[in-house]
Parts: C-alpha cells; structure tokens; sequence
C-alpha cells in the first residue's frame, strides 16, 4: 500500500514531503515542477509527471525518514547543479548565448517608462467646452431654469 501526493520542486531540487527533504536529480528536473510521492512505511519514490524519452518517470528512490526535519540526499543528484563560484546559476548543460534585441524594440519596464515620459510632452490642442456643446446640439447646463419651462 502507497500513499500517493504531488509536490514541487525546490530550486535546491529539494522536494519536501512529511516534514522532511528528498533529492530529485537536478538534471532532469526544474524549479517549481510538480513530482509525484509515492510513499509506502520504508520508501520514498518521486516520479515525474511527464514521462522522459525512455518513457521512464521514475526520479529517486529513498529509505523514508524517521521522524522530522531530515534531510535525504544523493549527492550525485546535484551533479552539474552550480556551485556559486562562477556565474553560471542553472543546470543546462549548455549556456544559452544572450539574445541581441534588435534598436527600437521595447527593452522592458524601464523603456515603457520613457516611451511613457515621451507621451506626456506631447501638445493637444486646447478649447473651450462649448465647442462640444455646439457639436453635439445640447445647450450648456445652468442653474437657473430658462424662461420656456417657467410658463
């Protein structure tokens, strides 16, 4: 008998599951994505909701923890997951090259900001309201009522 649970992944690939910690491989994982518990009295099993090119869903295998706040770790699960010497803070294999957003094209909120300045500079034409009134036909609205709707 298994009790079955989703969970997400920590960003240290970390899943927690009754009040302790298990490792998922950092490689074939992400922040944030949902893992599937499968726990019977001694073992722990995470598995991927999605199933890989193998159609294995099958993470980790753990003894489950006694008792709370234990941490269970393979250390080969953070193999390629950074160190924080350098600057690479993801566990692709490959750096993804910048991409080069060609001039003109919006660079964020910081841009929308000055396009924003740019707008309030701007000269609209200014007139008085009762050109409006003219254009639509109606008369301005007054506080005394005219000599019509008094007789």
């Amino acid at each position: 008998m298994a009790e079955r649970h989703l969970r997400p992944v920590g960003k240290d690939c970390l899943v927690a599951f009754g009040g302790n910690l298990y490792s998922v491989p950092a490689r074939r994982v992400r922040p944030r994505q949902l893992v599937e518990i499968r726990a019977t009295k001694s073992q722990i099993m995470l598995h991927s909701t999605a199933a890989d090119a193998n159609g294995e869903t099958l993470l980790a295998t753990h003894p489950r923890a006694i008792g709370r706040g234990v941490r269970v770790v393979e250390e080969t699960h953070w193999d390629g997951f950074p160190t924080g010497k350098g600057r690479r803070t993801t566990t692709g294999d490959v750096p993804q090259p910048r991409r080069e957003r060609p001039l003109g094209e919006e660079a964020g909120p910081l841009q929308a900001l000055v396009n924003r300045a740019a707008a309030t500079r701007i000269q609209v034409g200014r007139r008085p309201l009762s050109v409006y009134d003219e254009l639509t036909g109606t008369r301005p609205f007054t506080t005394r009522p005219s000599t019509r709707e008094t007789s």
